[in-house]
């Protein structure tokens, strides 16, 4: 997918197809960038450190955002489709047991059905309308 649909994609449209189970990524710009630029990545520095790339899912992202990236700035929220992922996507327990999508390969430019931007507003990350988040 170029890079323009990446951010022009009605994300809440994307969320209404039947059967998709989105999974979300909180990249900060360098980051975000990075992944354009090269078409692929290890992940955010974290993620390098754990061998796997570290994903939400709509009930988790917010939690995620507030705990990881409190106040911060400049960040994107990057969805994609769990099922386009792969073998390669595990389900792992982690915060109160609950599973957390985790990547073991790296996360390609192609996996990312949409980004946008996760203003940060009044202290808090606005996430795109209609998400379920």
């Amino acid at each position: 997918m170029h890079e323009s649909k990446l951010l022009s994609l009605d994300v809440a449209d994307a969320a209404r197809h039947t059967g998709i189970m989105l999974i979300f990524k909180i990249f900060r710009a360098d980051e975000w960038a990075e992944l354009r630029a090269n078409r692929e990545t290890a992940g955010a520095p974290i993620d390098v450190t754990d061998g796997y790339v570290h994903f939400s899912t709509a009930e988790q992202v917010a939690e995620t955002a507030a705990k990881h990236f409190t106040a911060e700035e400049g960040l994107f929220l990057l969805g994609l489709e769990a099922d386009d992922l792969g073998e390669k996507l595990v389900w792992e327990p982690s915060r109160g047991g609950a599973l957390f999508p985790h990547l073991y390969r790296v996360l390609r430019l192609e996996d990312v059905a949409w980004a946008q931007p996760l203003p940060l507003v009044d202290g808090a990350h606005e996430f795109p309308a209609g998400l379920g988040i």
